[in-house]
């Protein structure tokens, strides 16, 4: 014998209780998605206005540097070793290794793989957290340097296959533009990056919500908040080392 079901005045048939609160449960999803994309726009604005900023330096080169084919190692030098060396490398660290850092420590928080190590009096801050933000503070650097050598060559090969630069002539003006303050404000901003960097990782992997929608939504705030903090730093950066 089936039930009657419960109708509306019009007729409908009313909706039950485990219907209604799919219906509450999507519109609260729906509510959340909005307020993230609006939350969102205060960052893409910051990042769009720095990395405008910082690229807008490099127009305070005197005008004989950025113009004509003599001078086109001069300009891919420095723009590498301060720009886009240090840049384009943590921006490309947060994508690939802060999202795993993120992920690899939130499984560990919902499984319970952390408190397990608090309950045997093992420090997950000492033995998980901190290996992790050591090795991504040493490795951003060392991929920096591999990404100036080989960016470079890359400019050497376009340089001198089609601008028509002589070879000689391309290593000597290099040598010649950069001076060693040039490599050490790439290295600061690479070690700074790379501290950013793999500090918001380990930390939205350690505080995330216990549940795999959380470890998505922390591997999500992981790259916004780094490449964020990554453009806000290098203007800082680049702003604090041409006034000095």
């Amino acid at each position: 014998m089936t039930l009657p079901t419960s109708r509306h005045g019009s007729g409908q048939p009313r909706a039950t209780g485990n219907e209604a609160a799919d219906l509450i449960l999507q519109r609260f999803r729906d509510e959340r998605a909005w307020m993230a994309r609006l939350t969102a726009l205060p960052g893409a604005s910051a990042t769009l206005l720095a990395a405008r900023a910082a690229g807008s330096f490099l127009h305070l080169l005197p005008a004989r540097e950025r113009i004509t084919a003599q001078r086109h190692p001069t300009v891919a030098a420095l723009g590498l070793l301060k720009e886009l060396g240090p840049v384009v490398t943590a921006l490309l660290f947060a994508g690939r290794a802060g999202t795993a850092l993120t992920s690899e420590i939130g499984l560990m928080r919902v499984t319970d793989q952390l408190t397990a190590m608090e309950i045997m009096a093992v420090d997950p801050m000492r033995y998980v957290v901190a290996p992790r933000f050591l090795g991504g503070l040493i490795a951003v650097p060392l991929l920096v340097a591999i990404f100036d050598m080989v960016g470079l060559f890359g400019a050497q090969l376009v340089g001198v296959h089609m601008m028509g630069v002589d070879a000689g002539s391309f290593w000597s003006q290099t040598q010649g533009a950069v001076a060693f303050h040039d490599v050490i404000e790439g290295i600061i901003k690479s070690v700074v990056f790379g501290a950013a960097c793999s500090l918001i990782a380990v930390y939205e992997g350690y505080n995330v919500d216990p549940t795999a929608e959380g470890v998505a939504l922390a591997t999500t705030r992981t790259v916004v908040a780094s490449s964020v903090l990554t453009l806000l730093f290098d203007y800082t950066l680049t702003a604090i080392f041409l006034k000095s």
